[in-house]
């Protein structure tokens, strides 16, 4: 019998698996009825200590809470400022970049208070994680200590008109400094298995290949809560939009293959066994007289690698992960299932199309096309059309298989009813920070403005995570606007671990950042106006079905 999914409120066979049938995940302990209540809640650690906190709590169904804290208030020392992109080499014709060096800084200082500026050289000081050394990783140059933002944008285009182009408005409150005092605004959602009936999984709507945003997911699946999730395709110039770049499981079907070895969070449909865990995949084509090919891929485009961490001849990074970079790699095997969408992707290449039974009924070039009722397929680019064409015969069977694994090695055995969505970097590791920046490709060697702007300043973000008491916790903090300042990177590692997560990993954040309950967002989305962006999957928490509901 098929594998099913949650579409609304009515259950349809899901996409057939990947090959060899995957087997279920092996449980993490949960806590009994009987385990000790949890701890009280302890201070969020931003901004100096005894700031005024206040946490209002809902039940929304029985197992599931929604927190809302909100921490400090409006700081008089924050301010309005513009950054001035800082020209390599000191050069106004130079590439330009948010931090410089310390001389490159100093030049381009001396040319704005030439021009009658005054300018202010600050070194950017970021804290060591587990992986980074952190310390000051450049120099920004900025001018003006400003009220509004429309003074602030008043500067900005005095800047522009004197030669000094690709200056932005900046609220300092979102700079990271520990003195901030506020204000934060975080919303707590957390699942506990020990009296939750419903169920808890990932959705990506209708196909992988387009966006939905999250309380339309929730409103699909008439869920209780609905939070975004995983990293996503946006643009047609690295895939296929909507997409997930890394890891997806759902319903217990892989659906998009890993980003090298980067953190997953793993959920099952009672919310019993949450973890994060670190998996890697292996993926082939099983041709008759013992061939086999290695895929590069699950449902993406082929030739483009959002995040990177895919094989070794990937470009430019090879087999590392790389954030908010896509590789490339004109030479492919990807395999695709329905969820994709409607048709496969076209293009050059070769396309072998299997039935439900995976026997091969057509071989088409140019690829892309509509797949038959519960079929799928496996396209193959550059040099490997030539080995697909070779073991691709109309009537013979390809076996597609394909496995999770854990950092040990150990296969991640997975059924209906569990979810995997990727992340990064972790948060917290055994009750300890741990925070991967490193390992997880936020760090860029030779371009530290990236990890400025993504990791080290303040931003909307979305944590999940697991506590001792194997409660499921998902957080969203609101952030770029002077009513929530958001959290860096290494400030959302100590909330997880504030909040009693035993183990945490970062969400897709920003613009995506979105907490959902009873069918209102109930965060303030960072995109212009508020408005919810359309992502690639979310976590749904549903009610129970009739059969799941407990008889007192």
């Amino acid at each position: 019998m098929p594998a099913t999914f949650r579409t609304a409120s009515r259950r349809v066979a899901a996409p057939a698996a990947l090959a060899v049938p995957l087997l279920g995940l092996c449980a993490l302990p949960v806590t009994t009825a009987d385990a000790a209540p949890p701890q009280p809640a302890q201070e969020l650690p931003l901004g100096p200590a005894g700031l005024v906190e206040t946490r209002s709590t809902q039940a929304l169904q029985p197992g599931v809470t929604l927190t809302s804290i909100v921490r400090g208030a409006a700081d008089a020392a924050t301010f309005w400022t513009v950054e001035v992109q800082v020209p390599a080499g000191g050069s106004a014709g130079g590439a330009r970049a948010a931090l410089g060096t310390a001389a490159d800084a100093r030049a381009l200082a001396a040319r704005l208070a030439a021009a009658g500026l005054e300018p202010r050289v600050e070194p950017v000081e970021t804290p060591a994680t587990a992986d980074f050394a952190g310390g000051v990783i450049g120099h920004r140059v900025r001018v003006g200590q400003l009220a509004t933002q429309a003074q602030a944008s008043a500067v900005q285009s005095r800047l522009g008109a004197a030669g000094f182009p690709g200056a932005s408005t900046v609220f300092t409150g979102w700079d990271g400094a520990p003195t901030d005092r506020g204000p934060w605004k975080l919303q707590v959602l957390t699942v506990d298995p020990r009296a939750f009936t419903g169920s808890l999984v990932a959705s990506y709507g209708p196909d992988l290949r387009d966006r939905e945003t999250t309380s339309a997911l929730g409103r699909a699946a008439g869920a209780t809560a609905a939070v975004n999730a995983g990293y996503f395709v946006l643009d047609t110039a690295s895939g296929a939009p909507g997409d997930p770049a890394g890891a997806g499981v759902y319903d217990g079907e892989l659906q998009s293959e890993p980003v090298g070895d980067r953190p997953v969070l793993v959920v099952r449909e009672g919310a019993r066994g949450t973890r994060v865990a670190r998996v890697t995949w292996d993926g082939s084509v099983l041709a008759p007289r013992g061939t086999r090919l290695a895929l590069d891929g699950v449902n993406r485009v082929p030739g483009l690698i959002r995040n990177c961490g895919g094989t070794a001849d990937d470009a430019p990074v090879g087999s590392a992960p790389r954030h908010d970079t896509t590789c490339t790699d004109p030479d492919e095997l990807v395999a695709f299932t329905a969820a994709y969408g409607p048709t496969t992707p076209a293009g050059a290449g070769v396309e072998a199309v299997l039935d439900a039974h995976q026997r091969v009924v057509a071989v088409r070039s140019p690829r892309g096309g509509a797949l038959p009722p519960g079929g799928r397929s496996v396209q193959a680019t550059g040099t490997q059309a030539a080995a697909l064409r070779a073991v691709a015969t109309v009537g013979k069977r390809l076996r597609l298989q394909a496995t999770l694994r854990d950092e040990d090695g150990r296969v991640v055995r997975h059924s209906a009813g569990t979810s995997v969505v990727n992340g990064g970097p972790e948060l917290v590791r055994d009750g300890d920070l741990h925070v991967t920046v490193a390992r997880d490709g936020m760090v860029r060697p030779n371009d530290p403005s990236f990890y400025y702007g993504w990791a080290a300043k303040r931003n909307p973000r979305t944590l999940a995570g697991v506590d001792a008491y194997g409660r499921t916790v998902l957080v969203t903090a609101d952030g770029r606007s002077t009513a929530s300042l958001g959290l860096s990177i290494p400030e959302a590692a100590q909330v997880a671990k504030a909040l009693g997560l035993r183990d945490a990993l970062n969400l897709d954040g920003g613009g995506s950042t979105t907490m959902v309950a009873r069918g209102a967002v109930v965060n303030t989305p960072s995109d212009a106006g508020g408005a919810e962006r359309p992502v690639g999957d979310a976590l749904l928490v549903l009610p129970p079905t009739p059969s799941q509901r407990r008889v007192p």
